[in-house]
């Protein structure tokens, strides 16, 4: 539990909420709307669970205004609960907060720019030739490449590897086992034989990016892979040699980005997607989770592909008939044909 205890008076001036109830609350933590207890805020985002409201032992929760009626405890009321958590969600932080400084086990090599007030913790390698900006904090295992450039206030946590050349922007964070600028998967096939191209690019990522857990981003072939300005990304997603990613889009985890794909600004890219290289988004698209995304979109909009979720035997029958489709397809326009109604079929 955090130690900073705040008024819900407090509360309300930091997310500009209008405040019903006992303005000297103290809240120490936050929980959900089953689960808090005395002295926690909670809050409201989603219709579904305006059942909890009522009876919620918290001391107070964020609401809109449509919900605050039902709302038995002080309320913090605004135009949209989701946003304001996540906004006090800063002030709860429980992250241990280093104190600046170089620890006696990290290397550093030769030619290194370190700014100031960074903090460099155990078993960290830095190589020759990088620039680490102020206020930036690597954590214990983290190997930085050589001619390396990381932008002040960025934050790497423990074992984080950056290849050489890489350029991480201004306020990024890369949680662990992130790893950034290994070889793009390029092979030429020689009768048989698999011959490497060498990846002769670099990995090129803008401010206020964040990299989830294990997620690897690949360097370019000739030109650098990059990676826009406020752009999120979670666990578990590869990043293909060439990509770009537009300006605050966000990709979810166990997404699949191949080669030289081009994906626009503002995009959402959900679960688990495939998407080919060498394609193109649009600016504002939103791919459903387990999408394959096997050709260019170039309006925004939302985009699905593959079948929904059945029971087996349903889904059995579905398949049978789905292999039978180009035959039904067939037997359908011969039919018309006799009956003097054909159409040009489509391909």
């Amino acid at each position: 539990m955090t130690s900073k205890v705040y008024t819900l008076a407090e509360l309300a001036n930091f997310i500009d909420a209008q405040l019903v109830g006992d303005s000297n609350v103290e809240i120490s933590d936050l929980a959900a709307l089953q689960s808090a207890s005395a002295g926690q805020l909670s809050f409201l985002a989603n219709p579904k669970y305006l059942q909890f409201l009522e009876t919620t032992r918290a001391s107070a929760v964020i609401v809109d205004h449509a919900s605050a009626e039902h709302c038995t405890v002080g309320a913090l009321v605004v135009k949209d609960p989701y946003m304001a958590y996540a906004k006090i969600t800063q002030l709860f932080d429980q992250s241990i907060h280093r104190s600046p400084g170089i620890h006696s086990s990290a290397v550093i090599e030769a030619g290194c720019d370190i700014g100031s007030e960074v903090t460099i913790a155990a078993n960290v390698v830095i190589e020759q030739g990088c620039t680490i900006g102020n206020n930036v904090i690597i954590g214990a295992g983290c190997v930085i490449g050589a001619n390396c450039i990381i932008g002040e206030s960025s934050t790497l946590n423990a074992n984080v590897t950056l290849y050489h050349s890489v350029k991480v922007g201004c306020r990024a964070v890369l949680h662990s086992g992130v790893v950034i600028g290994a070889d793009g998967f390029g092979f030429a096939n020689d009768q048989g034989r698999w011959e490497k191209i060498y990846q002769l690019g670099a990995v090129c990522i803008g401010d206020d990016v964040e990299v989830g857990a294990n997620t690897c981003i690949d360097r370019g072939a000739l030109s650098d892979t990059k990676i826009g300005n406020g752009v999120k990304l979670d666990n578990h997603i590869q990043i293909g040699h060439n990509v770009i990613i537009g300006e605050h889009s966000a990709v979810a985890a166990g997404t699949a980005i191949a080669g030289s794909a081009e994906i626009g600004k503002n995009c959402t890219i959900a679960g688990a997607v495939g998407i080919a290289g060498h394609l193109s988004i649009a600016d504002n698209v939103h791919v459903t989770g387990m999408s394959m995304v096997s050709s260019s979109l170039k309006t925004a909009g939302v985009y699905s592909s593959g079948t929904a979720l059945t029971d087996n035997k349903t889904w059995r029958k579905n398949t049978a008939r789905l292999r039978k489709l180009d035959e039904y397809m067939k037997r359908l326009l011969k039919l018309e044909k006799k009956m003097g109604q054909a159409v040009e079929p489509r391909k």
